[in-house]
């Protein structure tokens, strides 16, 4: 039997008002680990007969919360958050770092379940005697901060026993304003700055009327298979991770200045250029105006790549946020014309507290500054200017979509439906503005200059289309390597190989080693998440021939800095493809082989592709 796991899984029909418990095979378990991987297969079983018809924003859908075997026990406790995508139509494992990953495991679940839609708002309080569906009509048009701070007061006075007083606070999961009211790109956050952002299961949560989950266990996590090579292993690998200095002190905020000015890589004024040598918007400029926290870890994380920043006088003073971090520091900085940290934090700090997505949002809102420089979107569309570097037009219009009023409603369905209405609204195709793969809002990280580590088929190949995680330098094996983090669930900056490989086997007791991950358990993952992603509908399906590609804009030459007129390359970014889907074992346009499929395991797949093959 796997150790690593506490063997069931929280089942939650929210229609219905039934709490219940899901015992997996543990041959399931051992072929899809967990998170990502399980959730793809649960959502199959559930789903698949019908998925085509399933919308993800109604009640039918699921949510998914998921840990993995190496959750809480490896370093960069994290959780994984999935369900049918609003913006692709297919499946997204969207990781966050947080106690509730934690506290779940602590309680006895591996996750949680979520169907049908509560007729009022409602959160979802978990603890080792199990889970209620509690009243959150009060927390209902809250933002992050407010939300966090009832729950934790709530549920930690709930939870106090005379003589012993009050236990630490929970964990929670939770969706602000932008979830609420279902903007299809919208975060499940977590802390007041985690986000799961990928996906949009924000959306789906508000969907269902779930505001939050919050979990408070007590219970041993649960055994693990070969305890004293773990404990050897366990501190080993926190003493080869604290060695990552430059990391652990600065995370990923110095990015905003190298990613643009080393690599050119970095959105720009929507990705109309990738490079900047603005030295004022360096690491230096926040770290020591702005941090208030330089060392900031989630549970058992020695990485510590967190640094949490606050703006101390002036307007906006009390705004806190991380660094931020590289994502949130590019997508609402210079992606939005602004190169003032001030600014950026302050944007970041909006973001956070309206449950937005800081690269989706902060994507969306670019493309709807470059109409409006273009001239496409007019002052009287908008209500008012909406000009590269103006922070607090930005801020505006990211309540706006958040309330989903006036322009925000239409914007609210994410950059790539919003771009289809637009070009019907105002009888010009925006389409080549709309910088996305697949629906997915594509991450901080260009691929023209190809110097920063995205391949040329990074983006275009992955099932989770715009999402930075989910792709690295070498595209086959590290496509499968990224399936393993989210799935196993663990934070990618923790990552040591080869002892996470060692700890796998440690904790689970399965010979789990990287060449068996990339050419088998990986692949059935990822084949999986394909051929949903294909299936699609009900209001979009991708066209292999046409959507497994990058942005237009990727294709336009750099206009400036030192790899100025490089771009992406049609043919190279083909031959790759091919390439690649060859190695998966998918046919020339990416749909699954027959002999694909009964090789993994996954030949109650083909009836649904058949068709689509040549």
């Amino acid at each position: 039997m796997p150790r690593g796991y506490a063997g069931r899984l929280l089942d939650v029909d929210l229609s219905e008002g039934r709490i219940g418990e899901v015992r997996l095979p543990w041959r399931t378990l051992e072929e899809f680990l967990g998170g990502r991987g399980l959730a793809a297969k649960i959502l199959w079983d559930r789903l698949g007969d019908r998925w085509p018809k399933v919308d993800p924003l109604g009640p039918e859908n699921l949510l998914l919360a998921l840990t993995g075997p190496l959750t809480a026990f490896y370093p960069g406790a994290r959780i994984c958050v999935s369900g049918k995508s609003p913006l692709s139509n297919g499946v997204v494992g969207s990781t966050a770092s947080t106690e509730f990953a934690l506290e779940l495991k602590a309680a006895g679940y591996d996750g949680v379940i979520v169907s049908g839609r509560a007729e009022r708002p409602v959160y979802l309080l978990i603890t080792d005697e199990g889970c209620e569906i509690k009243d959150a009509g009060h927390l209902w048009g809250r933002n992050g901060e407010e939300t966090l701070r009832i729950l934790n007061r709530e549920v930690r006075g709930e939870l106090s026993k005379p003589g012993r007083g009050l236990p630490r606070e929970p964990g929670v999961i939770y969706i602000g304003p932008a979830g609420e009211n279902r903007v299809r790109n919208a975060a499940v956050m977590a802390k007041l700055f985690h986000a799961a952002g990928y996906g949009g299961y924000g959306a789906v949560m508000g969907s269902k009327n779930l505001k939050a989950i919050a979990a408070k266990g007590a219970k041993p996590l649960p055994e693990v298979a070969a305890p004293e090579t773990f404990k050897v292993l366990w501190r080993e690998v926190h003493r080869e991770l604290i060695k990552r200095d430059r990391f652990r002190r600065w995370g990923t905020g110095y990015g905003g200045y190298f990613v643009a000015a080393d690599t050119s890589s970095e959105p720009i004024r929507n990705w109309q250029e990738e490079w900047h040598d603005e030295r004022g918007f360096g690491g230096p400029h926040f770290q020591f105006k702005f941090w208030v926290k330089p060392y900031h870890a989630d549970f058992n994380c020695t990485t510590s790549c967190m640094k949490i920043s606050c703006i101390k006088t002036g307007r906006w003073r009390g705004d806190i946020t991380d660094m931020p971090d590289y994502e949130m520091e590019a997508y609402l900085g210079p992606n939005l014309g602004v190169f003032d940290p001030e600014g950026t934090i302050h944007l970041s700090a909006v973001i956070d507290n309206l449950g937005h997505s800081g690269i989706n949002a902060g994507n969306t809102m670019a493309f709807a500054a470059e109409l409006y420089q273009r001239g496409i979107l007019t002052e009287e569309d908008l209500g008012f200017k909406l000009e590269w570097g103006d922070v607090e037009a930005f801020d505006r219009l990211a309540h706006l979509i958040a309330r989903r009023e006036g322009i925000g409603d239409l914007l609210a369905e994410g950059t790539y439906r919003a771009a289809l209405r637009i070009s019907e609204w105002k009888g010009v195709d925006v389409t080549p503005y709309a910088v996305h793969v697949k629906g997915i809002e594509v991450g901080a990280h260009g691929i023209r200059s190809d110097k920063d580590y995205p391949t040329p088929i990074g983006y275009a190949a992955s099932p989770q289309g715009g999402d930075h995680t989910s792709t690295t330098r070498d595209a086959y094996e590290d496509m499968t390597w990224s399936v393993f983090g989210d799935s196993a669930v663990v934070c990618s900056f923790c990552y040591h190989d080869p002892l996470i490989w060692e700890i796998a086997r440690a904790v689970t007791g399965w010979d789990i080693s990287k060449h068996r991950w990339c050419t088998e358990h990986g692949r059935r993952i990822l084949t999986l998440q394909q051929a949903l992603l294909l299936l699609g509908g009900p209001d979009v399906y991708w066209d292999p021939d046409r959507d497994f590609d990058n942005p237009p804009r990727f294709y336009e030459p750099l206009p400036t800095g030192p790899y100025k007129g490089m771009k992406a390359d049609r043919e190279t970014v083909e031959r790759m493809k091919r390439d690649y889907f060859q190695a998966m074992g998918w046919d020339e346009r990416g749909i699954p082989t027959r002999e694909t499929l009964e090789r993994l395991g996954l030949s109650y797949l083909d009836p649904h592709l058949r068709e689509m093959r040549r």
